[in-house]
C-alpha cells in the first residue's frame, strides 16, 4: 500500500490544492483511494470559531464572507451576539468656526479663501450633530465596500453628494504628503509658514504631544490681524485661517482640539490652493473615520460630520430631516436643513433602520439642484481616493440607484495600493477620465425617477454576502410578540425599576405613531398603571410570553405585532386582587336600574390595597363606648406616677 503523507494524502494519488473557502474552514481534503484502506486515518474537522457558528445562515451576518472578510470584527457582529455599544462621541467644530469670522476688515484674507474654493465651509457647517443617528449609520458601514449596507442594498456618499452638499471642488490634484511629519519638522514648518518663533512652535507642539497645533492657539495668535497689518502678517494669518478651517471641517480628527501641522504644507503657495481636489480628499478621510468607528472598541467618530449628517437628511427626509423653508438652490445643500438632535435613542434608530423600506429612500435628491450644480462627470470615477497617507476605494457601480440607474450585481471590490506605491494612484487619478464607468457598465435607467429598482437576482445575491439587519428580533425593545420579555424583570420591587419599566413600555407605544387604535394606547396605559401600582408582581409567574417569530420578513410599522390590539398580551390578574382599572359591579344594597330608564351612574373603583379603607359608619343600636373607664385609667396612672 502506498505510504500516507501529512493530511491523509497518498503519495501515488495526485494532490489537489484546497480552495480559499476550504482553507478558511480548515477542512482537510483527501482523494478517495480506490483500494479500501484497512487502517484509515481519521482527520476530524476543526471546530469553527464562535462568530462563524453564529452567523452562518443568519440574516444578521453574511453567509458568503468572500466580500465582507472582516465582518467578525465589526460592531454589527457584536450587536448580533448580544453585546451593545453606547452612541459614539462626535467631533464637531461648528461652533468654533463662528469664533473666527472674516468681516470687512479682513477682506484680503477672504479673497484668498474664496479663490481656494473652501469659502462655503465657513457658513454651511452644522452646529449640532445627532449622536444616535450617526452612530446607527456607522454600524452599517462596511470597510471592504466603503458603503452603508441597508436592508434593501448598498448606499454611500458619492463625489456628487460632496459637490452638491458642500460646493467645494472635487476635481484637481490629489492631496499627497511625502511622509508623516515629525515634531522637529512641524516646528520648522510653523516658523517658516506662520512666522512664529522656535520657542513658541516648540512649546505648542510639546503641549499637543504631537506634530499638531491647537485650534485655540491659531485663533489667539492670528484672528486679530486685519487689512491694516503688513503683507507678511496677512499672508501668515491667511495660512493660519485655512489651517483652522480644514481642521474644523474636512480633516477634523478625534483629538477634538487640534489640527495636524502637515496640512500647512498645502498652503505654502496660496495661489495653488484652489488646484486641489478638496472634496475627494474630504471623502477619503471620512471613509477612513467611518471604517475605524466600525470596530467595537472605538468610542469616537471624526471627519466632517456635516457632510455625513446632510447626506442622511437628503436621502432619508421623512425619517430625520427638518427642512429650512428659506433655502434657495444657489447655496450648498447643507444649508437646506436645520440640524437638530433627534429625541430617539440609538436603539430606536437602529430598529427603524432595520425595518426601513426602499420606498422611504430619496434616491435622487438633487433633481431641483441640477440647474445650479449639474452632476459632475468625476462622480462616475471608479478607483481609489487619497488624502495624504489615507487611501480608500470608491465604487459608484455599487450604488447605481443613487444615479437613477437600475442596480446590478457589482464586481468584487478592489483593495487600495500600499502607501509606498501611492505614486501609481496619483497617476491613475490624473487620468480619471479613462476610469469612469462606461454606458455599458451603468446599464439601464430606472423606469421611474427615484424608484430604486434593481435586477431580480440582486437581492438574492445581496442577502448572501451582506447583513440586512443589525439586530436579531429577539433583542429588539418591543417590536415582536415577545416584547414584554425585553423589559426589566417583574420581580424587581424598587420604585426606580418600576418607573423605568413603565417608561420603556410607554416609549415603545409612542414610537408607533398616531395611526394606532385607541385600544393600543389604553392597553399600554393599563399595563403601565399596573407596573407602577405593583399589581403585576404576583401575576408575572402566570404569564407565559410567546416566542419571537422566526420569519425573515421585515414588517411595516402598521403591522408590527406589538402594536396590534389583538396580540397585545396582558398579564392575568391575581386571584386575590381585582384587575386594575376594572369597574366593579354595584353593591347589593343598590337596586339595579330598570332597562328603559337612564344609564347607570359611574361607579368609582375601590382604592388599592395599600390605601386604608375609610372607617365604617357608627351603628345606632350598638351600646355607647364607656368613656369613664378610659378616663379613670388615665387618672389612676397619673396619680400613681405622682406618688
Amino acid at each position: 500500500m502506498p505510504p500516507r503523507t501529512r493530511g491523509g494524502y497518498t503519495s501515488d494519488a495526485p494532490r489537489r490544492r484546497p480552495t480559499g473557502s476550504e482553507r478558511r474552514r480548515r477542512v482537510h481534503l483527501r482523494e478517495v483511494d480506490p483500494v479500501p484502506d484497512p487502517d484509515p486515518v481519521e482527520h476530524p474537522q476543526h471546530d469553527r470559531d464562535e462568530t462563524e457558528e453564529v452567523f452562518e445562515g443568519a440574516r444578521g451576518g453574511p453567509i458568503d464572507r468572500s466580500i465582507l472578510r472582516s465582518f467578525h470584527k465589526h460592531v454589527a457582529a457584536k450587536i448580533w451576539l448580544g453585546e451593545d455599544r453606547a452612541p459614539l462621541k462626535l467631533v464637531n467644530h461648528g461652533v468654533k468656526l463662528q469664533l473666527w469670522e472674516l468681516d470687512m476688515e479682513r477682506s484680503r484674507i477672504y479673497e484668498t479663501v474664496h479663490r481656494s474654493g473652501l469659502a462655503p465651509l465657513t457658513s454651511c457647517s452644522h452646529r449640532v450633530a445627532s449622536r444616535p443617528m450617526l452612530s446607527a449609520f456607522c454600524e452599517r458601514w462596511q470597510p471592504e465596500t466603503t458603503t452603508f449596507h441597508m436592508p434593501f442594498g448598498e448606499m454611500t456618499i458619492t463625489l456628487d453628494d460632496v459637490a452638491s452638499i458642500l460646493h467645494i471642488p472635487v476635481t484637481g490634484s490629489m492631496i499627497s504628503f511625502p511622509q508623516p511629519l515629525r515634531v522637529d519638522d512641524a516646528n520648522a514648518l510653523l516658523v517658516e509658514l506662520l512666522g512664529t518663533t522656535d520657542v513658541e512652535a516648540s512649546r505648542e507642539t510639546e503641549q499637543c504631544r504631537s506634530p499638531s497645533v491647537r485650534l485655540l492657539w491659531l485663533r489667539d495668535h492670528f484672528s486679530t490681524i486685519t487689512d491694516a497689518s503688513s503683507d507678511d502678517d496677512i499672508m501668515f494669518a491667511t495660512r493660519a485661517f485655512l489651517l483652522h478651517l480644514v481642521g474644523c471641517t474636512l480633516f477634523a480628527d478625534k483629538s477634538a482640539t487640534s489640527v495636524a501641522v502637515v496640512y500647512l504644507e498645502l498652503f505654502r503657495d496660496l495661489s495653488m490652493v484652489g488646484s486641489y481636489a478638496w472634496g475627494a480628499a474630504c471623502l477619503a478621510y471620512l471613509y477612513r473615520q467611518l471604517t475605524t468607528a466600525t470596530r467595537f472598541e472605538v468610542r469616537q467618530l471624526g471627519g466632517y460630520l456635516t457632510l455625513l449628517q446632510a447626506w442622511i437628511y437628503e436621502h432619508f427626509p421623512e425619517m430625520f430631516s427638518s427642512p429650512d423653508m428659506s433655502y434657495t438652490e444657489s447655496r450648498p445643500r447643507a444649508l437646506r436643513w436645520r440640524p437638530h438632535v433627534i429625541p430617539d435613542s440609538l436603539q430606536s434608530v437602529r430598529e427603524r433602520l432595520d425595518r426601513l423600506q426602499i420606498s422611504e429612500v430619496c434616491w435622487e435628491p438633487y433633481v431641483d439642484h441640477r440647474a445650479e450644480h449639474p452632476l459632475p462627470d468625476i462622480a462616475w470615477y471608479s478607483g481609489c481616493l487619497k488624502c495624504g497617507q489615507v487611501m480608500e476605494p470608491y465604487h459608484p457601480e455599487r450604488v447605481l440607484r443613487q444615479f437613477g440607474y437600475i442596480q446590478t450585481i457589482p464586481p468584487r471590490p478592489f483593495t487600495p495600493p500600499r502607501p509606498d506605491r501611492s505614486i501609481l494612484l496619483e497617476q491613475y487619478w490624473e487620468r480619471w477620465t479613462d476610469h469612469v464607468l462606461t454606458d455599458q457598465s451603468r446599464g439601464r435607467r430606472c423606469h421611474y425617477s427615484g424608484s430604486g429598482e434593481s435586477v431580480p437576482e440582486y437581492m438574492a445575491w445581496y442577502d448572501r454576502i451582506s447583513h440586512r439587519i443589525v439586530q436579531p428580533p429577539q433583542l429588539r425593545s418591543g417590536f415582536t410578540t415577545n416584547a414584554r420579555s425585553s423589559l426589566p424583570s417583574h420581580a424587581a420591587s424598587t420604585s426606580d425599576t418600576r418607573a423605568a419599566r413603565a417608561l420603556t413600555l410607554l416609549r415603545l407605544v409612542i414610537s408607533g405613531g398616531r395611526e394606532q387604535s385607541v385600544d393600543v394606547f389604553w392597553g399600554a396605559l393599563n399595563e403601565a398603571h399596573g407596573i407602577l401600582a405593583g399589581s403585576d408582581e404576583t401575576s408575572a409567574s402566570h404569564s407565559t410570553p410567546s416566542p419571537a417569530p422566526a420569519s425573515h420578513s421585515t414588517p411595516s410599522p402598521a403591522t408590527l405585532p406589538f402594536f396590534s390590539p389583538a396580540t397585545f398580551v396582558y398579564p392575568p390578574a391575581a386571584s386575590d386582587d381585582p384587575p386594575p382599572l376594572i369597574v366593579p359591579p354595584p353593591p347589593a344594597s343598590v337596586a339595579p336600574p330598570a332597562a328603559s330608564g337612564p344609564p347607570p351612574p359611574l361607579i368609582v373603583p375601590p382604592p388599592p390595597a395599600s390605601v386604608a379603607p375609610p372607617a365604617p359608619a357608627p351603628d345606632p343600636s350598638a351600646p355607647a363606648p364607656d368613656s369613664t373607664a378610659s378616663t379613670t385609667v388615665y387618672v389612676r396612672a397619673k396619680r400613681k406616677k405622682k406618688t
